[in-house]
């Protein structure tokens, strides 16, 4: 439950900084999309296995 509460918590600090006039979401988005970094993939086995590492 911890790392769903940090994704949430994360999310919504990038839908604040989304307001400026850079577009940090959908470049990060773009960045995930591209490079399938390991942290991503790592986090969302994280959230869909159930067990929680923190």
């Amino acid at each position: 439950m911890a790392t769903r509460i940090k994704c949430v918590f994360t999310l919504l600090l990038l839908m604040i900084l989304d307001i400026g006039p850079i577009p940090i979401t959908a470049a990060m988005g773009l960045f995930i999309v591209l490079f399938r970094p390991l942290w991503f993939k790592n986090l969302v086995d994280t959230i869909y296995s159930g067990k929680n590492t923190n």
